[in-house]
């Protein structure tokens, strides 16, 4: 990990994750120079390395200021930008639905270099709006809290989500900030960046297994696929929930929806970091997609009650993890399910033996 590489200031933030393999590297570049993004570059070369211009970078024109060496190493590049979040109220009428747009964009982050810790290879963004006239955030933020793994396994809070040594976890929290309705919601605006030839797609995949997130049948994803259609590249996954308390439980689940994926180059300029690495050409050589996700429970009385939302999603390079019975689970299926089979054929067989021996005191005509 590696906090503003190039820059000995503080006032701006951009942390490299760097992750060696055995004959690549993948690169997580998080910024929060503009809107809060994170870039992911996948090279094959066990030597590349980021490189920032930081006088571009930071100038109004910052096509080009970020790159990596040596450029063809890099066989994909994507980013995800996480632009806005809207307040909502289902109890207005129509047409009043909503409450002013926080802009990510143009919210005052915190310096990184506090929260990193490089032994659990964590670190948090947290910011408030740089004008909140109603006072909202006073007593508040909003963060994107960072982790990267070295190994593949399972996280132990709740949304327990699978991970691999290829994969990062990004979760979006909300903490002590004042609604602006007696029963406001919460929506994030996600959007993604893509290659020529690349295209993007919002998977759903159901699962009758709720062993490690109790309730949440529902897995989802943005998966950016080959134009074959054979392979994925990279892909943003996550539960269909978010909760309402510090420490997670089942009671404490939010509703998660996601709302479609649209093309968004309207949205552009999306963030500082995304023009750096791909330039002017976000939205023509590059497709820009985005999606809304949705936070509520019931007339959105868990947030109200706890002033608290955390949303959990895994980010990384080529096929999402897929959760798999654990032998725990199988033992009892097999049980709930092999006993009855069991009792019906010893039950038949009794009876065909029973027939059998069935005595008769007739003789046979012939």
């Amino acid at each position: 990990m590696e906090y503003n590489p190039g820059w000995n200031g503080s006032s701006v933030n951009l942390l490299h994750v760097r992750a060696v393999g055995a004959g690549d590297t993948l690169h997580y570049v998080w910024s929060s120079i503009g809107a809060p993004a994170v870039l992911l570059v996948a090279a094959a070369s066990r030597s590349s390395a980021l490189r920032v211009n930081w006088t571009r970078l930071l100038s109004p024109a910052p096509a080009g200021a970020v790159w990596i060496d040596p450029p063809g190493s890099v066989v994909h590049s994507a980013a995800i930008v996480f632009t806005k979040v809207f307040e909502y109220s289902e109890a207005k009428a129509p047409g009043e639905l909503f409450y002013p747009t926080y802009d990510l964009s143009s919210f005052s982050w915190d310096s990184v270099n506090r929260t990193l810790n490089r032994t659990a290879l964590t670190a948090e963004f947290a910011g408030a709006p740089a004008a909140d006239p109603g006072g909202s955030f006073s007593n508040g933020s909003l963060a994107f809290r960072v982790t990267a793994y070295e190994a593949g396994g399972r996280d132990g809070p709740l949304p327990s989500l699978l991970h691999t040594a290829n994969s990062s976890k990004v979760e979006f929290v909300l903490a002590g900030v004042a609604p602006r309705g007696n029963s406001s919601r919460f929506m994030l605006e996600v959007a993604t960046v893509e290659e020529a030839g690349v295209a993007q797609t919002l998977r759903s995949a159901r699962s009758i297994d709720d062993e490690y997130t109790p309730t949440i049948f529902e897995t989802l994803s943005l998966a950016a696929e080959a134009a074959s259609g054979s392979a994925v590249l990279s892909f943003l996954q996550w539960k269909a929930t978010a909760y309402g308390s510090r420490s997670p439980g089942r009671q404490d689940s939010i509703q998660c929806r996601a709302h479609g994926l649209r093309a968004a180059n309207w949205t552009l300029p999306l963030s500082s970091l995304v023009r750096a690495y791909f330039g002017e050409g976000v939205g023509s050589a590059y497709s820009v997609s985005a999606t809304n996700i949705s936070f509520g429970g019931e007339d959105g009385e868990v947030y109200r009650e706890k002033r608290y939302l955390s949303w959990s999603a895994l980010l990384g390079f080529g096929q999402p993890p897929e959760d798999t019975f654990s032998p725990l689970v199988i033992s009892i299926m097999a049980v709930a399910l092999g006993t009855p089979v069991l009792m019906l054929l010893g039950g038949s067989c009794v009876v065909l033996v029973a027939r059998r021996r069935r005595y008769s005191e007739y003789e046979p005509i012939n």
